[in-house]
């Protein structure tokens, strides 16, 4: 690799001369971001889709008579807590161990290619669930969502990575959202398609929302092969040629431009600079490299994958989930919301329409500041619905007079109130955390372990995705913990946990490249790091002092 970086550094040194800098230019001019290359960055994030949509469909189907009909008996009118739990978080339990795989997968035969294979998985998990009313439905819609779990698995981990690694680095945040704005308009096409067909008297009322998935896996998988995969992938791999064809593709810039000369150039050198750091090793090794270095040390590899870890643990932990997962079944306990599919569709648009927000922001005042005023703005509403629900709000019921299977809320208006304030969560969740936490995990991991570490932290939010979809059934069910409000007394807590830990422990990555974060995050600490300007390259050689888990690391 030595001698690559040699080669690299040289023509970079001749063509950016015709560019007016040198290769010790901090602020480098960057290929100017056309048209073209946003584009090519952007389509990446079109995973969201498949992803959201899986995660949206199947909270209108669980509440669907047919449905229900279907998994519980002619005669049933609700699904049990267990099967509940069971179908909805299954999903989440196959994507975490499809998570886990996909790190290894996309090392061994790259970025894009993993992403397409799990495509394929999903496909296949999708097929199965299709036959849900044949035979036994219960086992086929919990084999068919544990199957295209996985494929999920692949696609959440890989693209997020794949993304970081390909976008320019002053837009990066910015189309990394974009990942996130996709995940929301797949939940609301569910709630639509849900919607449209929920008084269909057949079985097409659940087996058509199942059967549109297909159509998101094909056309990434499909659009993913036209697509180069990632230049640092090809570094990573000693090949230079497959990385000079992927950025002079990504940046709209010929071959030997001056601007992709440097920017491989900076690549290479980083590249170089991190194997000495974290050498080469066994499979084994590469996984265990992940946790070295010490805790207290904030560029250490294990305070990163801790880093990555609990970001994506909190952002499950707002509770957002909760909403739209089970939504329409704690809506339908309140007597007071009349069409609860409507409201869920509510809750879906204010989250679509609120993700954009973040494109500007998260470039504009940065990624802790979001994640600071995000966590603030959540915890607030989630006190409010708790409190305004335990004294005269969700509650508080009576039996309908006219029809005794019923029950009716005491005060509507102030359950109306409580919905209210339920979409201005999302509103704070959809613009700050629900991007923010993604964006985070693809800046923070150097190139030896950043694989595995984008594995390991999206790993974990489906590990919580289903820890909370497993007990939520439990927390709030009639015969269990029956919580009604008092579960936004949990969900708030958390957000203020949120709000203390990213204070203390989340960096400033805005404008900075993926080779400037880990100089960042040796030289200071999270409550500085947003005052912290690059003052050389690694291209240059400014950039071989320090170490990744040394004792010159800042304590935090």
């Amino acid at each position: 690799m030595s001698s690559l970086n040699e080669e690299t550094a040289l023509a970079a040194d001749v063509h950016v001369g015709e560019l007016g800098f040198s290769i010790n230019h901090v602020e480098r001019m960057e290929a100017p971001v056309t048209w073209r290359a946003y584009l090519l960055c952007a389509f990446a994030s079109f995973g969201g889709i498949f992803f959201g949509y899986d995660s949206g469909y199947i909270n209108g189907v669980n509440g669907h008579k047919l449905f229900i009909e279907a998994v519980e008996g002619i005669s049933a009118t609700a699904l049990s807590a267990s099967h509940l739990s069971l179908i909805t978080s299954i999903l989440s339990a196959g994507t975490f161990f499809g998570a886990l795989v996909a790190g290894d997968i996309a090392d061994w035969i790259g970025r894009k290619w993993t992403v397409i294979m799990g495509c394929a998985i999903y496909m296949f998990g999708v097929a199965i669930q299709m036959i849900t009313g044949a035979g036994n439905p219960f086992a086929t819609i919990v084999v068919g969502r544990l199957i295209a779990g996985v494929g999920v698995g692949f696609e959440s981990a890989v693209v997020i990575l794949y993304m970081a690694e390909i976008c320019p680095r002053k837009v990066r945040g910015a189309l990394v959202a974009g990942y996130q704005f996709c995940i929301t308009i797949g939940i609301m096409t569910a709630s639509c398609i849900v919607y449209g067909t929920k008084d269909r008297p057949d079985t097409g009322a659940y087996r058509i929302p199942i059967a549109i998935q297909f159509i998101w896996a094909f056309i990434l998988g499909i659009g993913l092969m036209f697509l180069p995969d990632s230049p640092r992938y090809f570094v990573k791999k000693g090949d230079l040629t497959g990385a000079t064809d992927s950025l002079s593709r990504l940046r709209s810039q010929p071959k030997d431009s001056g601007y992709i000369q440097f920017e491989l150039a900076e690549i290479v050198a980083n590249e170089e600079h991190e194997r000495q750091l974290i050498p080469d090793t066994t499979w084994f090794g590469t996984w265990a490299n992940c946790f070295k270095g010490s805790v207290f040390k904030a560029n250490s590899n294990l305070r990163k994958t801790i880093l990555g870890t609990s970001l994506q643990m909190m952002q499950q932990w707002t509770g957002v989930n909760f909403i739209f997962y089970y939504s329409t079944p704690f809506l339908q306990s309140t007597g007071a919301i009349s069409n609860t599919f409507l409201v869920s569709l509510v809750f879906t648009l204010v989250n679509v329409f609120s993700t954009p927000i973040s494109f500007w922001t998260v470039e504009r005042f940065g990624r802790r500041t979001i994640l600071l005023w995000g966590a603030a703005g959540m915890l607030v509403c989630q006190f409010i619905v708790a409190i305004a629900g335990v004294t005269v709000g969700f509650n508080h019921t009576h039996v309908d007079p006219s029809d005794s299977t019923k029950t009716l809320a005491d005060n509507i208006s102030a359950v109306y109130a409580q919905v209210a304030f339920i979409a201005v969560f999302i509103f704070f969740f959809a613009s700050t955390w629900g991007p923010g936490a993604w964006i985070l995990i693809g800046e923070i991991f150097p190139m030896p372990i950043r694989s595995r570490g984008v594995a390991l932290s999206t790993a974990s939010n489906w590990l919580w995705n289903t820890i909370i979809a497993v007990i939520t059934p439990y927390m709030v069910g009639e015969y269990r913990g029956n919580l009604k409000s008092s579960v936004f007394f949990i969900w708030g807590s958390l957000c203020t946990v949120a709000f203390v830990y990213t204070y203390l422990f989340v960096p400033e990555t805005k404008g900075l490249s993926l080779e400037q974060v880990d100089k960042m995050m040796r030289e200071t600490v999270p409550r500085t790091s947003a005052k912290w300007k690059p003052d050389s390259t690694f291209a240059g050689g400014g950039c071989s002092r320090g170490n990744t888990s040394g004792p010159d690391s800042p304590k935090s």
